[in-house]
């Protein structure tokens, strides 16, 4: 049993402390900023619905990751660059017929009320998650490992059902390690209330929709961090967070738009990073009407003109893409292309029988400040749609909200988001978001399924690989989802700190140091 290589890993498989009180980021004798030299704050671009790292919906919001990796220990980690390393597990792997797994769990480990986290805590927290009665949103991966033994710190499980991406999946949404003594001494509620993680840093206060304040564990396996105290403020909206930083209320933040970007990151005092991320800006299809008509779809996706969405409103921080899969994935296929190709898109538009004199209409729903220029991109698609037909009347949500309609099948028939695969497996950017089980599926349909489903559990991984790449086809030459571009993060933060961007899109603070 062995850690996995990285290239056998990508293979196989933002206010002013004026206006801070009108909008609830500091409350009288509540400082939501970290003080100290040994501090850091960051403006945040989303709040922390909930405490559970594994069940939930929150589990699998890719956005409040940060938070989570801050203060819980995975079971596997990765660098920044997406390399696989020890988390909590030290080593891990197949048996020869692939049958069984086993891992073994670090010693020297401990959780923040000082007891030591042990086998028993990695088991529980994989039959926890695998559980269907926990309402884990990924049950359907973790089920397929069962029948947990301990001996010393190594744990060994029977493999159920092969899943090829299991090892992943623990580095990666839910695959969190929990404390079993004080999970179940507390229960979810007092979870809340009081969580303790082996992570980082301890949780010293939260403030629901306002911040949350983190104290460096002194006894944290991995060394303590640089800074002693980190205050992630929420703030939602893209102006404040600019303001943030600018003021010096912040010290990083992340998500601003790219011409404020470009200005900060060139003025006295300031620095910046800008790194392409795993996370693709895609616009979803919900199957139902008008979205059933395959000339449509079609219409709709080959009406955009990528390249000057990224050119004019990303100032080129972006990279067109027609594929769920990014170049840095293992199934990506240079080879699919549905271009922008405006009369195309007309002539669909008459098959499907609409015109400009003769629109279709239908809602598109679209965060506003959650992603770099996310609302003015759907402004823009919707002014391209208006030319040959399509009239869509634009509903802005909050990212919560967002979650919470697509796991209930319940988005518009269209909805723009963002789509993150920190594993870079096919499993993940087209799985997960187009098989109907999923929570994360908007187009639920017994054709994807069918193509889909064999695929989790294939154990020849050249024939796995291909078969996505056929899936991604079938999706583009159906128009079942509309990839737009690959982002890049813009990060801005004061000088005199080393900040290290993360492929993933995570902003760690046990990363950053200062300069």
């Amino acid at each position: 049993m062995s850690q996995i290589s990285r290239r056998h890993f990508l293979q196989s498989v933002g206010v002013a402390g004026a206006m801070a009180p009108a909008l609830g980021l500091v409350t009288p004798g509540r400082a939501a900023r970290a003080q100290g030299s040994k501090a850091l704050t960051i403006a945040y671009n989303v709040n922390l619905p909930s405490w559970d790292p594994t069940v939930g919906l929150s589990a699998v919001n890719p956005t409040i990751q940060s938070i989570y990796k801050s203060v819980f220990d995975q079971y596997i980690d990765q660098n920044p660059d997406l390399s696989f390393k020890p988390g909590l597990l030290t080593k891990w792997g197949w048996n020869d017929d692939k049958s069984k797994i086993a891992m073994t769990v670090r010693d020297g480990a401990f959780w923040h009320d000082g007891s030591p986290v042990t086998a028993e805590d990695v088991a529980w927290s994989l039959e926890r998650a695998g559980d269907p009665k926990t309402g884990s949103p990924i049950q359907f991966v973790w089920g397929k490992i069962g029948n947990f033994k301990i001996d010393g710190m190594t744990v060994t499980a029977d493999v159920k059902e092969f899943e090829p991406t299991i090892f992943k999946w623990m580095a990666f949404l839910t695959g969190y390690v929990l404390p079993k003594n004080a999970y179940t001494k507390m229960g979810p509620e007092g979870f809340e209330k009081k969580p303790i993680g082996s992570g980082p840093y301890m949780v010293e206060e939260f403030e629901r929709n306002a911040f949350v304040r983190l104290k460096a564990f002194p006894k944290w396996w991995g060394g303590k961090p640089a800074f002693e105290n980190v205050v992630f403020k929420f703030v939602p909206d893209a102006t404040s967070r600019v303001a943030e930083v600018e003021s010096g209320s912040s010290d990083l933040t992340i998500e601003i738009p790219y011409e404020e970007y470009d200005r900060l990151r060139v003025k006295p005092g300031f620095a910046g990073a800008s790194t392409p991320v795993s996370d693709i800006g895609m616009i979803f299809i919900t199957n139902i009407p008008p979205m059933l008509d395959k000339n449509l779809r079609l219409a709709l996706h080959h009406a955009i003109d990528k390249k000057s969405i990224v050119e004019r409103l990303l100032r080129g921080y972006g990279v067109p893409i027609d594929t769920l899969e990014a170049p840095q994935y293992a199934a990506y296929d240079p080879t699919i292309k549905v271009g922008y190709d405006p009369e195309k898109a007309k002539s669909l538009m008459a098959a499907a029988g609409f015109s400009p004199e003769k629109p279709v209409k239908f809602t598109i729903q679209t965060t506003r400040g959650f992603k770099p220029k996310d609302y003015e991109i759907i402004q823009a698609i919707v002014g391209m749609w208006r030319k040959i037909g399509a009239e869509a009347n634009i509903e802005i949500y909050e990212i919560a909200k967002h979650f919470e309609l697509r796991a209930q099948h319940k988005l518009a028939p269209a909805a723009f988001y963002n789509w993150g695969n920190s594993i870079g497996d096919p499993s993940t950017s087209t799985g997960f978001s187009m098989f109907g089980p999923s929570p994360h599926s908007a187009w639920k349909t017994a054709d994807v399924d069918a193509m889909i489903g064999p695929l989790w559990g294939e154990k020849d991984e050249a024939k796995r690989i291909e078969g996505y790449k056929k899936v991604d086809r079938y999706i583009a030459d159906n128009g079942l989802v509309i990839p737009l571009f690959q982002y890049v993060q813009p990060i801005v933060y004061r000088q005199g700190l080393k900040v290290v961007p993360h492929v993933a899109n995570y902003i760690l603070p046990q990363t950053i140091t200062p300069a």
